[in-house]
């Protein structure tokens, strides 16, 4: 079955001055001149891209947009109207957001993590009102399991993320370290399912695995550096973060064992590797 806003492979039923034209059970469907590949003939088959073009006539393209039907995606802002902003998804026909899918005024020139959709009408449209399209039901996930987290959103708690690219998920300031820019992604872990279905994660494993982890993360970095490091209690978190991937809590603790075991001596200047 044809799907507007996805890739599709499509049949060729004939070659014209304008294009190709490609088969479908909604009917023929042009794909223009510049967009045929070369040496394409009747009866082979094409990867194609399907939207509406200005008229909301269906239109094929082997460009790639940047995301389609379904998809979170980073996009700029071409221009605003009176309708809405348009965003570069990689097509000559702009990706509208309607005004009534943004949580605030778009900006020219900005970038927005955008989730594309089919409207009523059928057309492709994308919205910024990302938490409309998290599940919160059913969640098939347990504590302790390894998800995709993708940053939305960030405030006075911590970061929002998308989890799998299906769920609403919070990352706590205490949990968070290193610089995430929107739309970015990383690995994570889900630390808590809450009654409300929001899921709260973690970019650490757990327990044992997760000092063990540190200690290995420490020990690399200190033997990188000469087996000497400037650092210690009054160190700050930022530097602490940029350079081992690590809370400063869970830092205080790495080296409190790493102490305790003899493996490093700790100076008024720093931290030093010991044999």
């Amino acid at each position: 079955m044809l799907e507007i806003g996805k890739y599709n492979r499509l049949q060729v039923k004939k070659l014209s001055a304008i294009g190709a034209y490609l088969t479908s059970e909604l009917g023929d469907i042009l794909m223009p001149t510049k967009y045929v590949p070369e040496g394409l003939k009747p009866g082979e088959h094409v990867k194609v891209f399907v939207y509406l073009d200005s008229e909301d006539r269906l239109l094929a393209t082997t460009l790639v947009p940047k995301a389609q039907v379904g998809d979170f995606a980073v996009m700029e802002v071409k221009d605003t109207s009176n309708v809405g902003a348009f965003l570069d998804w990689g097509l000559e026909k702009d990706l509208l957001v309607p005004f009534s899918e943004q949580p605030r005024p778009m900006q020219k020139g900005e970038k927005y993590l955008v989730r594309v959709y089919l409207d009523r009408s059928e057309r492709i449209a994308a919205s910024a009102k990302i938490g409309k399209f998290l599940e919160s039901r059913n969640i098939a996930l347990t504590p302790g399991e390894e998800v995709q987290l993708t940053f939305y959103g960030f405030g006075e708690l911590g970061a929002k993320v998308i989890v799998n690219g299906r769920y609403g998920g919070l990352l706590f300031k205490s949990e968070l370290f290193g610089k995430h820019e929107l739309g970015s992604t990383v690995k994570g872990f889900v630390k808590k399912i809450r009654d409300d279905g929001k899921i709260d994660v973690t970019l650490r494993k757990g327990g044992v695995q997760d000092i063990v982890g540190g200690k290995e993360s420490f020990l690399r970095v200190l033997g990188e550096r000469g087996g000497f490091l400037p650092v210690g209690d009054k160190t700050p978190p930022e530097l602490i973060s940029e350079m081992f991937r690590m809370s400063k809590k869970r830092f205080k603790t790495v080296i409190g064992n790493l102490y305790k075991e003899g493996v490093i001596e700790i100076t008024p200047d720093g931290i030093k590797l010991k044999g």
